[in-house]
């Protein structure tokens, strides 16, 4: 795992409330950037909330990625095509963000490149 705290030494702790903000936050951001993605090109998207907490992205080839939180652990879970991906918070609530806990890799970056790999065509997903 990687030490996520040596990556950013100024990460804020989140209490549970907090956690549920940003998770919120980030959350309405992926639905938000992949909706203008879906007005500005022909593309055909599907995306929708499940239960408030999961966001599943269905593409053209009916491929999904499922985009959920995690409250007991204040993680983020992607599932795609390649794979599963935990996402911890590691940022601060003016810079916000989320590293995956085995390589490091930042959430919305790797999102971008699942969506992109899995829609055929380059998106960018990104924090609003």
């Amino acid at each position: 795992m990687a030490n996520i705290k040596m990556m950013n030494k100024d990460i804020e702790t989140l209490s549970d409330a907090g956690f549920y903000a940003i998770a919120e936050k980030t959350l309405k951001a992926i639905e938000i950037s992949l909706e203008e993605a879906f007005q500005e090109t022909d593309l055909d998207l599907d995306i929708s909330r499940q239960g408030g907490n999961v966001v599943n992205i269905q593409f053209e080839d009916k491929s999904v990625i499922v985009v959920n939180t995690q409250s007991p652990l204040q993680e983020i879970w992607v599932a795609a095509k390649e794979g599963g991906f935990h996402y911890k918070w590691a940022g601060t609530l003016q810079e916000p963000l989320w590293l995956d806990t085995k390589t490091g890799a930042e959430l919305f970056s790797e999102l971008s490149r699942l969506a992109s790999q899995q829609a055929k065509t380059t998106l960018e997903v990104k924090f609003i």
